[in-house]
């Protein structure tokens, strides 16, 4: 029975029912040890009603293996593996031990593990129960946490329960599990030990703090006389602090001894035989002497039996039964386990039983880490890998184990263990200079993706590999650093020809004048085709952009975003999303842009990928500025530039800089707008990053246009010109061709433009210019196809200021239409029109789902929601409209 816990029980009663209404959500209970987070835990579990439940609770002596609490948790479901998406089911199945393989990509296994979830919650809902959260294995903390911040379309609801301060990443809501009120505290007292003078009652809960454990298990310890109020409570109170420490003492040594056995084995055989061993040193003196030890815990309510593990009664229990152990006891009963257990076990009890380096210990514990490192338990691989350091002799050998260490738990992502456990590497592998280097490499791909892109390109400079030449200029492009990114490019020319060469040398060549540049660019994108991996496609879409082609870059960006979904990258996909964002929002898909950001940041903070949380943010301010929400442009840059200025990553600040400018230049505020870009434009220290410069000179040109500032339009469109004049493609000399419309008020230009535009969004703003300018020219009946041209265009790409300045200029043109018919695919949300273009190229639910870390069951779900939106009734006919769509637009959000 609860005592006084009708609010905290009301926040769980809301959680199950909005997720058996399809709602799901998660709330963490925190409180003391003894607070009664169990006792809530149960409570909600009875009250879910034909709600299905399934529970897992972390054991300390289990934190270390990969995996253990997913099991417990999944074990009654995994006859549903099955209905998952193949790549998610054989994920799942590789973490659970089920099938040989590897987990991959962590963020592939959580959606699996979401997946079954779903699959556990048809039809009636499901609750999963997590107690004691704070020992819970990382891999199955990650994989949980996971599902538990993508619950809004499912009938789930989880529950956490965790000790004290630990932090439950991405579940914001939370309630804290403190002391009963006096009323209720003095009720449950009574309810123990019948009715108690006031006085005494008072005093108890004072001393306890209203904790439920306490108040439960003192009063026991007191003798009728104190309980009666006739003699003084006794100072402090029996049990001290932990509760059970005399109870554990008063105990038989055999008990005892028997009592440390399961508080480091959990497993009823294995605690059995060492506890035999160890009482009569084996044999069949031994038999039966650990039954009888075990029998005598239980029956001193400490420890119970349940199928074939031994628990304690509360974990405070096992924290007493350790402090009364000394540590070469403990060390015995690990060496005893580690004769009768196996693997990941038995690797963690040699570590246990070890004083002092042991290299064989050391050994074991690094087959464990490869092991939860294939299932995908990257936090469980680096935590066995810094305990193998720890034992490791040889100082070398010790180094690379820490690095790996490092390398785990980046992949796990905790970055800020990662850089711990290389700084240690570091200091371990001073005198070998190979390693020193590779050390080095980490140092500057974790400072490139969540500290200081300055000191990672300082930092990847130093190596002389063409892989950190190249890692080094990547860094250099971030900051906008050009002098460095022309002398590494110099650098990595004298390495032998090939794509990354090429690549990396064209580019520093270029920058610097070099005429040897661009040809060596046109040869790195002549073998796009042999490339296999999304991160040689990055390089291809940076190649096209040194030579001025923003079009075939954005190809090259978006063919990266596509091969990482599917090549199981461990952990890269939310840095490539960047850049895929980037492409939409540039072709002027801006719901599929938006989705991708969306998407992108989610993932970047699981990993703590804080510089692609900025790339992000600022994609997506981009993307507001384009449909005039100020408020959202405003907050995203600002929260951008929050990240991207301390860390010098110059190239995001110019992207959220870019946003602010373009949002006055949607808006009309020509002026302000001409101000941000010239600003962006400048030369000299703290400059803006050469690659928003260029990319953003044809709105350069145009603000200072609009401005009235014919000189800077001049400089602006030569600027331009000399950056693109190597580009070859279609849309890069339509870009040029609008710039030099606009500062020279040329129509031969406009129609140059519109003849070569391959990109219907920047169509349309070639067409608006073009028809603005007939119309000035007092002639509107030439302007009037222009002006509508652009106007569809915009209301269908959802750039609501462009659309609203069209119709201004169609209707003073002397033509009053009615607006075009919205297309039917606007009234989607950006995750139902991603999901509606992949159900028109022919993918299953279950492929979509793995395309999008999503349950098949939410791509149903919102497949359920996107047919009454648009008047349909099937796959086939959201297919078909999605065809007719793109068929039909000239640009917009569907292409």
């Amino acid at each position: 029975m609860l005592f006084g816990r009708s609010a905290e029980i009301g926040v769980l009663d809301e959680v199950i029912g909005r997720a058996r209404a399809g709602s799901g959500g998660a709330v963490v209970l925190r409180g003391e040890a003894g607070a009664g987070k169990t006792a809530l835990l149960d409570a909600a579990a009875a009250r879910g009603g034909a709600m299905r439940v399934l529970r897992t609770t972390g054991v300390e002596s289990e934190s270390d293996l990969a995996f253990a609490a997913l099991h417990q948790a999944l074990r009654p479901v995994t006859g549903s593996l099955d209905a998952l998406p193949e790549p998610q089911r054989d994920a799942v199945s590789a973490a659970l031990g089920l099938a040989a393989g590897s987990a991959g990509d962590r963020f592939l296994l959580g959606a699996g593990v979401l997946s079954l979830l779903a699959e556990a919650a048809a039809p009636d809902g499901l609750i999963c129960v997590v107690d004691d959260f704070q020992w819970i294995d990382r891999a199955s903390a990650d994989a949980l946490l996971f599902a538990a911040r993508r619950l809004a379309r499912e009938r789930i609801a989880m529950l956490f329960a965790v000790r004290g301060d630990v932090p439950v990443k991405g579940v914001p809501r939370s309630v804290d599990v403190r002391g009963l009120p006096e009323s209720a505290a003095v009720e449950l007292l009574e309810s123990r030990c019948g009715a108690l003078p006031a006085r005494v009652a008072r005093e108890l809960v004072a001393l306890t703090g209203g904790n439920p454990l306490a108040l439960r298990e003192i009063p026991g310890r007191l003798t009728p006389a104190q309980l009666a109020g006739r003699e003084p409570l006794p100072e402090p109170l029996p049990g001290g602090a932990r509760l059970f420490g005399d109870r554990v003492a008063a105990l038989s040594a055999a008990a005892r001894l028997v009592a440390l056995v399961a508080a480091v084995e959990a497993d009823l055989d294995h605690v059995l035989r060492a506890a035999d061993r160890l009482l009569a040193g084996g044999g069949d003196a031994a038999a039966g002497a650990g039954r009888a030890a075990l029998a005598e815990l239980e029956e001193a309510g400490l420890a119970e039996v349940s199928g074939t593990g031994v628990g304690f009664r509360h974990p405070l229990i096992r924290s007493a039964v350790h402090e009364a152990a000394a540590p070469a006891e403990v060390r015995r009963v690990h060496a005893v386990l580690a004769e009768l257990t196996a693997g990941d076990r038995r690797a963690w009890h040699l570590a246990g039983a070890a004083l002092g380096r042991d290299e064989q210990v050391a050994a074991a514990l690094v087959a464990a880490a490869e092991r939860a490192r294939d299932r995908g338990g990257y936090g469980d691989a680096a935590a066995a890998l810094a305990r193998a350091a720890e034992l490791t002799p040889d100082t070398r050998v010790r180094a690379v184990r820490l690095k790996d260490a490092a390398v785990a738990a980046w992949l796990g992502g905790r970055p800020g263990r990662a850089e711990s456990l290389l700084a240690e590497a570091r200091e371990q592998a001073d005198e070998d200079a190979d390693l020193a280097l590779e050390i080095a490499r980490l140092r500057g791909r974790f400072e490139l993706n969540s500290g200081s892109a300055a000191e990672a390109v300082r930092i990847l400079a130093a190596g002389e590999s063409l892989d950190m030449l190249a890692d080094a200029a990547e860094a250099a492009m971030y900051v906008g650093d050009t002098a460095a990114v022309v002398e590494l490019g110099r650098r990595a020319a004298a390495h032998p020809e090939g794509f990354l060469r090429d690549a990396v040398a064209g580019i520093g060549l270029t920058l610097d004048g070099d005429a040897a540049g661009p040809g060596l660019l046109r040869r790195a994108l002549g073998r796009a085709g042999e490339l296999e991996d999304a991160a040689g496609y990055l390089w291809a879409a940076a190649a096209a952009s040194y030579l001025g082609e923003s079009d075939l870059a954005n190809e090259m960006a978006d063919r990266a975003g596509r091969v990482a979904r599917v090549s199981g990258m461990a952990g890269q996909l939310p840095v490539v999303l960047e850049f895929a964002a980037t492409a939409e929002r540039i072709a002027g898909r801006l719901t599929r842009s938006q989705a991708v950001s969306e998407e992108g940041l989610e993932l970047a903070r699981e990993a703590g990928y804080e510089n692609t949380v900025a790339a992000h943010l600022a994609n997506l301010a981009a993307v507001a500025a384009l449909r005039g929400e100020e408020e959202p442009c405003r907050r995203h840059a600002r929260d951008a530039l929050a990240i991207a200025v301390p860390h010098r990553v110059g190239l995001r600040v110019g992207v959220a800089e870019y946003a602010l400018a373009l949002l006055d230049l949607c808006l009309g505020r020509h002026a302000a707008a001409h101000d941000r870009f010239t600003a962006i434009a400048a030369a000299g220290p703290g400059a803006g990053h050469p690659t928003v410069v260029w990319r953003s000179a044809p709105d350069r040109v145009e603000a200072a246009v609009g401005a009235g500032d014919e000189a800077g339009a001049r400089a602006a469109l030569a600027a331009y010109e000399r950056w693109s004049r190597h580009a070859a493609t279609a849309e890069s000399r339509a870009l040029l061709a609008r710039c030099r419309g606009l500062a020279e008020s040329s129509e031969d230009a406009f129609a140059e433009a519109l003849r070569l535009h391959t990109n219907p969004f920047e169509a349309a703003r070639t067409a608006l210019l073009l028809g603005e300018h007939l119309r000035r020219a007092q002639r509107p009946g030439e302007a009037r196809a222009h002006l509508r041209t652009a106007w569809e265009t915009f209301e269908r790409a959802g750039a609501r200021p462009w659309a609203r300045r069209a119709r201004s200029e169609l209707r003073a043109a002397g033509e009053s239409g009615q607006a075009p018919p919205a297309a039917a695919l606007d009234a989607l949300t950006p995750q139902e029109l991603r999901i509606a273009e992949l159900v028109a190229d022919g993918l299953s639910s279950k492929q979509i789902a793995a395309r999008l870390f999503l349950s098949p069951r939410t791509v149903e779900y919102h497949l359920y929601k996107i047919y009454p939106k648009l008047g349909i009734g099937s796959r086939t006919e959201l297919a078909r409209l999605v065809v007719l769509q793109k068929a039909a637009a000239t640009g917009g959000d569907m292409l």
